[in-house]
């Protein structure tokens, strides 16, 4: 399929869903707006991404991926940091379609609690059971993606999960060329997550 075929089909669908009469917020989307409520902003703008999102929520349109990778335009994402708090370092993951060392992580399923993505991915992608740093996400972020599937919005929560740096994960391969940990200090900015020095920087705060 061209990607003038497949930009035309998610416009069409787009059209479509926007015709819908907007439904009642499930019970799903009433959790997910629970969920960022409780989120404490560390700057403005994650109180600006806070705020924006319970708007989008609250306006009942679909807030979780329907068709990949971009229906609606706009979706749900849950990452998951792994957080070696004694070595003070975290694991990224070489993203193949991102083409950026990311937090490993996924799309929210439709109708999932957030924290169950969290579950579901860390054992596809990393082989691993998870096992939670804190219970509930610690940042929100609302990013336009790039990469091979640039153009649509990742509204991602954040949560944090136990790790250990001389621990021999498996990953993904068809997800990931490579994962890697690294030292908060030391962290490749430049080819990541434009908001990832926000998150470390609020991480850091709780220390």
């Amino acid at each position: 399929m061209t990607n003038d075929l497949q930009e035309a089909i998610t416009h069409s669908i787009e059209r479509v869903l926007k015709l819908q009469p907007t439904p009642p917020r499930s019970e799903a989307s009433n959790l997910v707006h629970d969920i960022v409520s409780k989120i404490v902003p560390s700057d403005d703008l994650e109180r600006e991404h806070i705020q924006e999102t319970l708007v989008w929520i609250e306006s009942g349109v679909p807030i979780f991926r329907m068709i990949k990778p971009n229906i609606p335009n706009k979706h749900l994402v849950s990452y998951f940091v792994l957080f070696d708090e004694v070595a003070q370092k975290i694991l990224l993951a070489d993203h193949k379609k991102a083409q950026l060392w990311l937090p490993t992580g996924g799309h929210v399923e439709i109708n999932e609690d957030p924290k169950e993505t969290v579950k579901r991915e860390c054992v596809e992608e990393l082989d691993c059971v998870p096992i939670f740093w804190r219970e509930n996400p610690l940042f929100l972020t609302s990013t336009l993606t790039v990469g091979l599937t640039a153009g649509h919005t990742d509204v991602s929560l954040w949560y944090i999960l136990k790790g250990d740096h001389q621990q021999n994960y498996s990953f993904d391969e068809t997800e990931f060329n490579d994962i890697g940990w690294f030292d908060l200090r030391q962290i490749p900015y430049d080819k990541s997550d434009p908001h990832l020095a926000r998150f470390i920087y609020k991480l850091r705060a709780l220390l």
